[in-house]
């Protein structure tokens, strides 16, 4: 079934009245500076979006290591009759063989991807809105990459779980928390008493404390170390490490230090005592969810006492306690994750072709992204792939 076929199965379903689109105009623009004040406006409340897609989150990644790639940016900006902003898309734009992909900027560095969205509208949104939205794109691309988007957020569907979808390559593992609920309702009696006497260790260290970094020079002085620290665990595990790739570090280093709300863009909180951070873990925060974006812990010997696990339990009942509901550790299911997280988070790709040059490169894209995820799901699959890439890496 071609896309447009199955939008209008979708479409005949709704009540004839609402078959017109709210969607009068589509503006691209290819400018941050340009798109900054529409952009800083849907961030305010009333309006859906993850922490991820922040102007002072996004607007680093695009600067510094966007535009090293070749991605343009392509922002995407759907307005009603009286030209009121219903939706943005913080899209780039790379040409690849002739083949012009829009995705969403932030690359590997975002978690969960989505578009800024009106709440009211992104309520209301029929096939017939996503129909008029691409209609007004194929110009200007042939192929939108839609990765990693979550199917709903604070309980809202994400209006583009309309499109033709598929399940993400990974999953999130993901807690949900009850505001303000007793401490065992979250992480069970027995682990934390575990933790507990880990932590037994550590507090005996001199200035030993859990804290958020509030001030600049804190924040600073956390990633000094963490750049620092990180490339030998990476190098330990035999992974690339993805913060050496040009830009990354001060895309980084700016999303810290940007304020955003009572914190920043990206918050850091760290285990630490008067003669080492031990270990810290950074993320991004809205209120209601707390998604987790990096971390590492110390070298030394204090490693033996899962200070980061101690740190993700310090974490957890900070945000449970100021009435948070969710709490996910990113993308991937590494056994610490599985720890806390019993769940998962609901995400998919989408591949959409705009033009006819697109269709192949969508049905690549979905190809690939689908054989992926099933080498994921088998166990023995990845065990041999990982053999092999050590034979011959």
């Amino acid at each position: 079934m071609t896309m447009a076929a199955a939008m209008q199965s979708r479409t005949a379903e709704a009540p004839a009245r609402s078959k017109a689109s709210r969607i009068a105009h589509v503006d691209i623009v290819a400018d941050l500076d340009e798109a900054e004040p529409i952009w800083r406006a849907l961030e305010k409340s009333g309006h859906l979006f993850t922490p991820y897609q922040r102007f002072d989150l996004l607007g680093p990644w695009q600067r510094l290591v966007g535009e090293h790639e070749g991605a343009r940016p392509f922002i995407v900006v759907a307005r009603d009759a009286e030209r009121r902003p219903l939706l943005l898309l913080p899209l780039s734009l790379r040409q690849n063989h002739g083949v012009r992909t829009a995705s969403f900027m932030g690359g590997k560095h975002t978690t969960f991807n989505m578009g800024l969205w009106n709440a009211e509208f992104a309520a209301q949104v029929i096939a017939a809105d996503l129909d008029t939205l691409l209609a007004l794109l194929r110009e200007h691309a042939d192929v939108l990459s839609l990765t990693q988007q979550p199917m709903r957020w604070h309980e809202q569907q994400n209006p583009f779980a309309l499109l033709p979808r598929q399940s993400a390559i990974n999953g999130c593992p993901l807690l949900v928390m009850e505001p303000g609920g007793p401490p065992a309702s979250r992480i069970s009696n027995s682990f934390r008493r575990r933790l507990k006497s880990k932590e037994k260790k550590l507090q005996a260290l001199a200035g030993y404390r859990y804290h958020l970094a509030t001030s600049d020079t804190d924040v600073t002085r956390l990633l000094d170390w963490f750049f620092r620290i990180k490339p030998a665990r990476m190098a330990e595990q035999k992974l690339p490490n993805v913060f050496a790739e040009p830009g990354v570090e001060q895309f980084i280093r700016d999303a810290c230090l940007a304020p955003c709300g009572e914190g920043r863009a990206i918050d850091i909180h760290a285990l630490e005592c008067d003669d080492e951070v031990i270990a810290i873990f950074a993320g991004v925060a809205d209120g209601q969810r707390f998604s987790m974006m990096f971390n590492t812990y110390t070298l030394s010997e204090h490693a033996r006492y899962s200070p980061g696990l101690i740190l993700m339990r310090n974490i957890i009942d900070r945000y449970a306690e100021r009435g948070y509901s969710s709490l996910d550790l990113g993308i991937g299911t590494d056994e610490y994750k599985r720890m806390f997280c019993k769940g998962d988070e609901d995400i998919f790709d989408s591949f959409v072709p705009l033009t006819s040059r697109g269709k192949l490169a969508a049905m690549a894209m979905s190809s690939l992204n689908h054989g992926k995820r099933l080498v994921k799901q088998n166990q023995m699959l990845l065990d041999l792939a990982r053999r092999v890439r050590q034979a011959f890496g």
